[in-house]
């Protein structure tokens, strides 16, 4: 199981990330506050400005504060280091 860092020491497992997105367009709040209200997110930037969002493969929707670029850097990182 190869697990990634989102920031602030939250870690989830790279294995179920369907997709990280950014949070600026008007259908990604929509469902970000779906998942809101149906108690699907989980908000991982304490309290800091949503800056990534990370769609899982159970449906549920986390929030981090670090720019998706990176997330997605750490991922292809982890990915080369286990292939060696």
């Amino acid at each position: 199981m190869q697990l990634i860092n989102i920031g602030f020491g939250n870690i989830v497992s790279a294995n179920r990330i369907i997709a990280i997105i950014s949070p600026e367009s008007a259908p990604i709040k929509r469902m970000v506050q779906e998942a809101k209200d149906t108690k699907m997110a989980v908000d991982a930037t304490y309290g800091r400005r949503t800056r990534a969002v990370l769609i899982m493969d159970s449906g549920h929707i986390i929030l981090s504060a670090v720019q998706p670029e990176t997330v997605a850097g750490r991922l292809d990182k982890d990915e080369d280091t286990e292939e060696e």
